[in-house]
């Protein structure tokens, strides 16, 4: 019984967390205003995710948008829906968050450092920040189930 105990005391330690799945973040998430649709998916040790639907108020198809606002003229004429949005995330098993990636808002042309979590909810926080997470603004969004 107190071997059980010291166990889970030295777990709950600071730095001793369990790590969790880097994977969990995979998978397809609607935003919680239900105009945007991502898939997260990895590539080696890295993670990223690309625009896989969102909703279209002029009724034109969703392939007819094009990264218009990208401040490189050449990518201006790339497709908004398979475009890779959210790169070059990595997993740090300590915190239990993606790090170190780049988020791009395709509405502004901006591209901005980006942080991710899954909640204990299950839901995904993704915060685009530049310099200082606390001063970003953060996306909830909520798995969507196949």
């Amino acid at each position: 019984m107190m071997y059980k105990f010291l166990i889970i005391f030295f777990l709950m330690l600071p730095g001793n967390k369990p790590a969790g799945d880097p994977n969990l973040i995979c998978g397809k998430w609607m935003s919680a205003d239900k105009n945007l649709e991502v898939e997260v998916y990895r590539d080696h040790d890295i993670f990223k995710g690309k625009i896989i639907w969102y909703k279209d108020d002029e009724g034109k198809p969703l392939d007819y948008w094009t990264d218009k606002h990208n401040p490189d003229p050449a990518l201006r004429s790339r497709k908004i829906l398979g475009m890779t949005v959210l790169r070059n995330m990595v997993y740090r098993a300590k915190s239990n968050t993606w790090e170190g990636g780049k988020i791009y808002d395709a509405k502004s042309g901006n591209e901005w450092d980006a942080a991710a979590k899954v909640t204990q909810e299950g839901d995904l926080k993704v915060t685009g920040y530049w310099h200082f997470k606390f001063i970003g603004k953060t996306m909830l969004f909520n798995r969507v189930k196949d």
